[in-house]
Order: structure tokens, then C-alpha cells, then sequence
């Protein structure tokens, strides 16, 4: 069987800094940037881009539909 490798990618710009998507990681792969967009929200970035399972919490929860989550068979 393949294993799944994910990644996320998050529309800074749009990315409102709520947090519900690191809650919803189970392989707490998100964290804020500790960094500002243009509009000044914390936003969101992977930060342990290696335990990503391409599993999509992450963007079945954001209220702004602005995170999107590739998978590849490796």
C-alpha cells in the first residue's frame, strides 16, 4: 500500500488567523507564522511539513475556504 504524502497551502492574503485549522490538525502540522499579511492577521503556515497525511481537516473547518490540501501517492 502508498503511502500519502500531504501539503497544505494557505492563501495568506485571505487567511484570517483563527486558529481552528491547527486545532483540527491530528498531526499538528500548523501553527501561526508568528508573522502579519498585508491586513494585519497572524496567518497560518505549515511548520512540520513531513507529518502532513493529506487528510483535509484543515480545510474542511476554515470559514473562509482558504486553505488547500494536495496529496500525492509516494
Amino acid at each position: 500500500m502508498a503511502e500519502i504524502k500531504g501539503a497544505v497551502v494557505v492563501d495568506v492574503e485571505r487567511c484570517k488567523g483563527c486558529g481552528l485549522c491547527i486545532v483540527a490538525c491530528p498531526k499538528k502540522v500548523l501553527d501561526h507564522a508568528g508573522d502579519v499579511n498585508s491586513k494585519g492577521y497572524d496567518y497560518v503556515k505549515m511548520v512540520n511539513p513531513d507529518a502532513c497525511i493529506g487528510c483535509t481537516s484543515c480545510a474542511t473547518v476554515c470559514p473562509d475556504s482558504v486553505i488547500t490540501v494536495y496529496r500525492a501517492k509516494i
